[in-house]
């Protein structure tokens, strides 16, 4: 049935407009996984990376930093829905401070950093084909955010979902748009080169592009790292920061036995017996934080070498057609990683980064903590830490997860968590204005309203 299946696929793609060359990436990937290929990487076949190098160790010469500034764009993921929020449009039009959201947070960055380096720091987004609209209607505003002819966005393909049963295109009548599924952020290189983006960009002058995600309000324009990446001749680097028993889940770097070359291991490509090793902060120390740094005359020489075919690892993501029903016809999304392009180009590297470059919000125990007074928005746009240590917040998932059930019950402000340690919210509990959690606080299951004004935790009486 398989052949029948791809047969379908393919048209199914080029009767939307797909690109020939993602159908191309598609079907590659496809023929892995008729084969049975999941994309598992296990622990006897890498070796930890152990000493990458690390930013506090570099300096820098600031003509080199500034001429490299002028030759770089600023590229930002922008696909994402939000969906394990409950959200319907892209996550990064959510408000995370003073009104402003993302888009708006993200926009202010880069104007700043041109303002204060006097370089032209394109900003592009890759859209998909749910968050383009939107996010293009934001942008309007920015009537001094567009570079010369460079647009605002490019758009990720996007590729039928595949029944589990039969690797046939599925059918949901219901919405016909959960069909279809975006190829990972992987697509990002064949996604560049389809547009026409990559060739704008080499032939407006830009040779490095700085490459990072819309939820992640850490990765300002940084002329050190920039001038760091362009200083080494690498072709390709990865932003990495050190582990902490709160980022087990995130993907990590390694050493692959057989070729000694770097590699990126994601939780979905570690078997399940061997999730030990994956989680263990000690043996394998840092996380990779999908901030990037490409030689886009690199990437564009590779690309045409290998036809479009990146070749990255195949992740095999199994879901249900409509993700908000578990009943819903199994399928699998065929995706890739970005980040697993490490191991394509030879010579690619790495470097550690401090915490402050890496602020996800990947729920909403993380969008409360982005908004108390833990932090402060500076003069770059920037999100600073107010306090030594952050402090664990966790919420009750029946009660919080959704960020339509969430807002409600913070209607009148975040509490203030500069003095806190954790926040443990196990019940529904809804906050009043001027709440302030102290130390190790809990809030019961029973549920209930914290007054106005009110003090909560460990220093409470």
């Amino acid at each position: 049935m398989s052949i029948e299946g791809l047969a379908a696929a393919q048209q199914k793609m080029a009767d939307d407009g797909v690109a020939q060359t993602a159908i191309d990436v598609f079907s590659h990937y496809y023929g892995q996984l008729e084969d049975g290929v999941t994309g598992s990487i296990p622990e006897d076949t890498i070796e930890p990376y152990l000493d990458p190098p690390k930013l506090e160790d570099v300096s820098i010469d600031p003509g080199h930093a500034k001429q490299v500034f002028d030759q770089l764009a600023i590229i930002n993921l922008n696909g994402g829905l939000g969906t394990s929020m409950g959200l319907d449009q892209a996550k990064s039009l959510l408000p995370v401070r003073e009104g402003k959201s993302f888009l708006d947070i993200i926009v202010e960055q880069v104007f700043a950093a041109r303002r204060g380096t006097g370089s032209r720091l394109p900003l592009i987004f890759m859209n998909s084909f749910r968050t383009r609209e939107d996010t293009l209607e934001v942008l309007s505003k920015y009537e001094d955010l567009p570079v010369g002819d460079l647009p605002l966005d490019f758009l990720q393909n996007k590729e039928p979902k595949l029944r589990q049963d039969d690797l046939t295109p599925v059918t949901w009548d219901e919405d016909p748009a959960l069909e279809w599924c975006p190829p990972g952020h992987g697509d990002i290189y064949t996604a560049l080169q389809t547009s026409g983006l990559l060739r704008q960009l080499l032939d407006a002058g830009f040779k490095y592009a700085s490459v990072s995600n819309s939820d992640n309000l850490g990765t300002v324009p940084n002329p050190v790292i920039a001038s760091w990446f362009a200083s080494t001749g690498a072709p390709y680097a990865a932003e990495l920061c050190r582990r902490t028993p709160a980022d087990r889940k995130g993907g990590h770097l390694a050493v692959r036995k057989s070729d000694g070359r770097l590699i990126l291991r994601d939780t979905a490509q570690t078997p399940a017996e061997e999730m030990d090793y994956f989680t263990d902060e000690h043996r394998h120390p840092f996380f990779h934080t999908n901030n990037l740094w490409f030689d886009l005359e690199q990437i564009d020489a590779v690309l045409k070498e290998r036809e479009g075919i990146m070749g990255l690892p195949l992740i095999r993501n199994e879901k249900t057609v409509d993700p908000a029903d578990k009943a819903s016809t199994p399928v699998y999304q065929i995706e890739s990683a970005m980040g697993a392009a490490i191991e394509v180009f030879d010579g690619a590297t790495a470097i550690v980064v401090g915490r402050d470059r890496f602020l996800p919000v990947k729920a909403t125990s993380d969008l409360l903590l982005v908004r108390s007074d833990a932090y402060t928005l500076d003069g770059r746009g920037a999100l600073v830490q107010q306090v030594d240590t952050l402090p664990a917040v966790s919420l009750a998932p029946n009660s919080y997860k959704l960020i339509q059930d969430f807002e409600p019950r913070f209607s009148h402000g975040v509490p203030s968590l500069r003095e806190a340690a954790t926040l443990d919210v196990q019940g529904d509990w809804t906050f009043g204005a001027d709440v302030t959690v102290v130390g190790d606080a809990v809030l019961g299951e029973e549920g209930g309203e914290v007054p106005e004004g009110a003090r909560v935790g460990t220093a409470t009486s």
